[in-house]
């Protein structure tokens, strides 16, 4: 099954959001290279919010283009075999950690921006980190830092807040 089958499937799977859901699966039949970054129409992309519920905090980027705390996440690769894969790939090399764990259920939610290459329509995961996990910076990033839940809205913006939330809900 290629990457474009698996995320039509992951996407038809989903069952939140209806409206933007098919407006994903609109472009992914109208686009046959919609998971690519070379799709100047947009492209899916795969992110996962990096959670510690035991410490009650989430870890965040300093994105080095977007300068925004964002949670991990990017474009597809061709070596990506799932959209889930894609997902937890962003997650360990953004964050350094090995042995995360997606939350279960497929995608928390479905977002949709304007990015500086071109439109993201992001498909967010969760991913749970491993007891005493330790992160480390990469070249994506100016900045890692981990954020107690309550102190996410004074530093993301609302995406991240919303994501946060779908993410809490589905512990």
């Amino acid at each position: 099954m290629s990457l474009h089958d698996d995320a039509v499937l992951v996407l038809k799977g989903y069952e939140d959001q209806p409206e933007l859901r098919q407006l994903y699966l609109d472009h992914l039949a109208a686009h046959p290279d919609g998971l690519w970054k070379a799709c100047a129409a947009g492209h899916l992309t795969a992110s996962a919010l990096v959670v510690d519920p035991e410490r009650g905090r989430v870890l965040m980027t300093l994105h080095k283009k977007m300068r925004m705390w964002l949670q991990m996440g990017g474009h597809c690769e061709p070596d990506d075999p799932t959209l889930t894969a894609a997902a937890l790939r962003e997650a360990t090399e953004e964050s350094g950690i090995e042995g995360l764990a997606l939350v279960s259920g497929g995608p928390v939610r479905l977002d949709r921006h304007l990015t500086p290459c071109a439109w993201h329509l992001d498909v967010q995961y969760a991913a749970i980190a491993p007891p005493g996990a330790v992160e480390a910076i990469s070249d994506e990033s100016l900045d890692l830092r981990w954020f107690a839940y309550d102190a996410v809205a004074e530093v993301a913006d609302e995406s991240v807040v919303r994501l946060l939330a779908a993410t809490r809900a589905r512990l």
